[in-house]
């Protein structure tokens, strides 16, 4: 093989640095170049006409006299130029007979030099590069969306950019929009193999994704800690964790913390609900009850006015606000009262970007350096079009397209039964 390249893409997740880290080491074991990809797909479709031209010239050199690759060659060339939306040829027969033949250059010094505007997009990742960024939170690559990178004529883009030079292989680490990345890349001809990276823990073919165990830990050790001041000022408090779609780190903190209330986005619920919960534990003396709530479960709540409410109870509001862990907050201590039938001092935290940025935990660094090595072997073997995963904790590949299938029915594998037992003891 050429060279390999990896990127991250989506929201970054502690160990997303660990698994490049094992695919620098599993290539270097291989005598494999391999190349990182800067800010996920932005780093693969920059538009240079030079580059472009270059490559179509050395096509059209290495086709001559083969009028049916020619003629799909130039069906091509419009598809780019034009940034057509729709009807691109698949240029995969031309990548199996040429590809070798269309890398414009060996090293990637070679390439920035010739075209130095793709210094901000490709960088070398040999192990003296990257050896002391595998317990480093975050991602070293950077990531960040790309709505070009809908657009097929620019998908098509990415695959000549990276024929270029010479990759012939890559490894994508990221969630559910990453791996449909690289579902289109692989369809026009780019072999790939996803890692799926993301705090959620919302890839439903997985039992666990990488960051999802950090950041259930950062949740835990917080709520530990608010617990513990809420306790000694009898205070009830909402802890908002991350989960925009997906319930999974709410749950696993308030099961890991013992809080008494989790909401999920998977699960209907009524702030009257809430609360009456909440004063059941107060009045059975549970004056620092916790209520775990993940930040996309206002989604799921039952119409309710916050401003009416609010607002003729003495809080300060504006018509149309909608609910938040401050605001859900301040209604529970106005429909909550202590044994003397007072408002309770109901007190918010929002944990936010604390749960990404944290160094991987001993799972999260584990399971980067077998899902990392596990990808490089793949290609090796000629294999693409596949994700990593843990399976009754083992680590296994499937497809990429079976696996975001099984993401339409997502919310039916959410643990029902865990979440009636935390909101029933």
């Amino acid at each position: 093989m050429r060279r390999i390249a990896v990127l991250t893409s989506g929201g970054d997740a502690p160990g997303m640095n660990a698994a490049v880290v094992s695919v620098a080491r599993s290539a270097a074991f291989e005598n494999m170049p391999l190349m990182g990809v800067n800010r996920g797909y932005n780093g693969v479709i920059r538009r240079d006409p030079a580059l472009l031209e270059a490559l179509l010239r050395r096509a059209r050199e290495v086709m001559a006299g083969c009028e049916e690759d020619e003629k799909l060659l130039a069906q091509i060339e419009k598809a780019v130029r034009n940034q057509a939306s729709s009807a691109v040829p698949d240029p995969r027969p031309l990548l199996r007979k040429y590809r070798d033949q269309l890398c414009l250059f060996e090293t990637l010094e070679e390439f920035i030099a010739a075209y130095p505007a793709f210094a901000k997009d490709f960088v070398n990742l040999d192990l003296d590069t990257v050896l002391d960024i595998a317990d480093r939170p975050g991602t070293h690559l950077r990531t960040a969306r790309c709505d070009a990178f809908r657009n097929p004529a620019n998908q098509l883009l990415a695959v000549l950019n990276l024929t270029a030079i010479g990759v012939v292989g890559m490894v994508v680490i990221g969630g559910d929009g990453s791996f449909h990345g690289a579902s289109k890349l692989c369809d026009f001809g780019m072999p790939c193999i996803g890692i799926p990276g993301t705090i959620d823990n919302d890839l439903t073919y997985t039992e666990m994704t990488l960051g999802y165990d950090t950041a259930v830990n950062v949740c835990v050790q917080a709520v530990r800690q608010i617990r513990a001041t809420s306790r000694s000022h009898d205070r009830p408090h909402v802890v908002e964790v991350m989960g925009r779609a997906c319930g999974d780190i709410a749950l696993r903190t308030a099961v890991a913390t013992g809080s008494e209330i989790v909401i999920v986005p998977e699960m209907p619920w009524s702030v009257e609900e809430v609360a009456g919960k909440l004063q059941r534990q107060i009045n059975h003396g549970n004056t620092r009850a916790t209520v775990v709530v993940a930040e996309g479960a206002y989604a799921s709540m039952a119409p309710f006015d916050v401003y009416g409410f609010l607002m003729p109870r003495g809080k300060q509001c504006f018509p149309g606000e909608t609910m938040s862990a401050n605001r859900l907050a301040s209604v529970l201590k106005r429909m909550c009262h202590d044994e003397n039938g007072q408002d309770v001092e109901a007190r918010a935290t929002v944990l936010g970007y604390t749960q990404r940025g944290e160094s991987p935990s001993a799972y999260d660094a584990a399971f980067a350096f077998e899902s990392g090595n596990r990808a490089v072997r793949l290609l090796l073997e000629g294999q693409e079009n596949l994700v990593i995963g843990v399976k009754e904790g083992k680590v296994f590949s499937m497809p990429i397209k079976q696996a975001l299938r099984l993401q339409e029915a997502r919310s039916e594998y959410f643990d029902r039964d865990l979440y009636e037992l935390v909101n029933s003891l």
